[in-house]
C-alpha cells in the first residue's frame, strides 16, 4: 500500500514535532516517523531559554510547560576544581517570562507530539525509515514497524530530516571525539535557579534542577581522557567512572551530590558532531541536529531544534498552498533561502559554544583568569551572546502563529 502525503518528517523530537504542528495547522497532510517509543530518556540538554516562550505559546504547550518545568534559571556558575564563581543571568525583556527553565526531554517530547497529533499529523511510532529516495513524483519513503517485517511506502512532496546529527553518517573515531553522559538525581543540594557549568581536563559539563525535583548532571568528555580513566577501573561502568571523576575534579559537584540518590542508570551517547550539517543543495530539508549541532555547553540544543523548525516552516508556508510544494524548482529556491537564514540565526551560537567548550576543557588556563571572569561578568555575557535573551520569533510572526493565520493562501 502506498500513502500520499504533503510532508514526511523523520524524527519526532522537538524539531520534528514542532514542524509537524505548524505544517498540519496550515492544512498540510503530515506523517511523522519515529523509531523509538515515548517516553524515552535521552542524553541531551534540558534547558529551554526564555527566548523560546513565544514559540511555546504559539505551539500551544506553554501552559503545560509552565505547570511542570523546573524553577526559573536566574543565576549561572562556573565550577572549576575547588572554585565556584556565580553571576546573575540577564532576564529577557518580556513580561511574565524573564528567565529560562528546564524540562526533561521525555516530558517535552510527549507534549509536542501530542500537540502534533491534535493538529492532525499522522504518527508512525515505533517505525523506522529504511529507504528515502527522490523521484520525479516527489519522495518515496519506505518505513518498517520496529521489531517486525511490516513495511509501508509513503509518497511525499516534501521530506524533512529531524533526526539526530549522527544518524545516517559515519564518523571516524578519533581520540578527540566527545562522548556524552547524563544522569538524574533526587535529593541533590543544588540551589534552585542556579545553572552551573563544569570545567575539567578534557571535557565540560553542567547541572540543573529540572522537573519533578530532579537534578540533572551531564557532561561531554574526550574519548582519550575517558580511556585513561577507565584503564584504572576497567570493571566499572563508564558512567560510574565519569561520575566519580566529576566529584573529584569539581568540588561543587561533590557538594551538590553528597546526599543525593541517582535515579536509574547513567545514559551515554556519542561521538558528538558539532558544526553545520545542512547545505543549500541537500536532497531533504534539515532541522534540529540534522541541520547543525552546537556544543551543549551553552544549553541551546532544544532551542535551536524548535527554532530551526519554525524557520523552515515560515519559508514553506508563507503564502504557499501545499500543491506548490511538489515543484522541484520551488523547493530548491526555498532550500537556498532557508540555509541562508539558518546560518544567520545559528552560526554565531555554534561559534560561541565552541569557544566556551574548548576553554572549559582547559581548567588550568581558566584558573589563571578566574578573577577576570568574575569582574567582566563573562558568564552573563555568554548568555547574551548565545541568543538566550533574544526572542526566537519576531512580533509579526508570533501573532501569525498564535492566531493560526500562517496558512497557505489561495492560488
Amino acid at each position: 500500500m502506498s500513502v500520499q502525503t504533503d510532508a514526511v518528517i523523520c524524527g519526532a523530537g522537538p524539531a520534528g514535532s514542532t514542524a509537524a504542528i505548524l505544517l498540519a495547522r496550515a492544512g498540510w497532510s503530515v506523517v511523522i516517523i519515529e523509531k523509538l517509543a515515548f517516553p524515552r530518556r535521552k542524553v541531551c540538554g534540558e534547558c529551554i531559554a526564555a527566548s523560546n516562550f513565544p514559540l511555546l505559546e504559539a505551539l500551544g504547550i506553554q501552559n503545560q510547560f509552565a505547570a511542570v518545568a523546573g524553577p526559573s534559571l536566574k543565576r549561572a556558575a562556573l565550577m572549576l576544581g575547588e572554585h565556584t564563581i556565580e553571576a546573575d543571568l540577564p532576564p529577557l525583556e518580556r513580561a511574565g517570562h524573564p528567565w529560562g527553565r528546564a524540562l526533561g526531554r521525555e516530558t517535552l517530547d510527549e507534549l509536542l507530539l501530542d500537540e502534533a497529533r491534535a493538529a492532525g499529523a499522522i504518527v508512525l511510532q515505533p517505525w523506522s525509515v529504511t529507504r528515502l529516495e527522490r523521484t520525479a513524483a516527489g519522495y518515496r519513503c519506505t518505513v518498517r514497524r520496529t521489531g517486525s517485517r511490516v513495511e509501508e511506502d509513503l509518497m511525499a512532496s516534501v521530506a524533512i530530516a529531524a533526526h539526530g546529527s549522527s544518524e545516517g553518517r559515519r564518523v571516524a573515531r578519533r581520540p578527540s571525539d566527545l562522548l556524552a553522559f547524563k544522569a538524574h538525581f533526587s535529593g541533590a543540594d543544588l540551589a534552585p535557579g542556579l545553572l552551573p557549568v563544569l570545567s575539567f581536563s578534557g571535557g565540560y559539563g553542567g547541572m540543573v534542577l529540572a522537573d519533578q525535583g530532579r537534578t540533572t548532571l551531564a557532561c561531554c568528555i574526550r574519548a582519550d581522557r575517558l580511556a585513561r580513566l577507565r584503564s584504572t577501573q576497567p570493571q566499572m561502568p563508564a558512567g560510574e567512572v565519569v561520575g566519580n571523576m566529576l566529584r573529584r575534579e569539581c568540588a561543587g559537584v561533590a557538594t551538590a551530590l553528597e546526599r543525593a540518590t541517582r535515579i536509574g542508570a547513567w545514559l551515554a551517547c556519542g561521538p558528538l558532531d558539532p558544526g553545520v550539517h545542512l547545505q543549500p543543495d541537500d536532497d531533504v530539508f534539515r532541522i534540529g541536529n540534522a541541520a547543525g549541532e552546537a556544543h551543549p555547553i551553552i544549553g541551546e540544543g532544544m532551542s535551536m531544534a524548535m527554532q530551526s523548525a519554525w524557520l523552515l516552516c515560515a519559508h514553506l508556508l508563507k503564502g504557499t498552498p501545499p500543491a506548490r510544494s511538489r515543484d522541484r524548482n520551488w523547493q530548491r529556491w526555498i532550500a537556498i533561502r532557508y540555509a541562508a537564514d539558518w546560518r544567520h540565526h545559528f552560526v554565531n551560537r555554534l561559534r560561541i559554544a565552541a569557544l566556551f567548550a574548548h576553554a572549559a576543557m582547559r581548567p588550568r588556563l581558566l584558573a589563571h583568569v578566574l578573577p577576570a571572569l568574575e569582574e567582566t561578568r563573562l558568564l552573563a555575557r555568554g548568555a547574551e551572546w548565545s541568543g538566550k535573551i533574544r526572542c526566537a520569533l519576531d512580533a509579526k510572526t508570533t501573532a501569525w502563529l498564535a492566531l493560526g493565520v500562517l496558512r497557505p493562501q489561495p492560488e
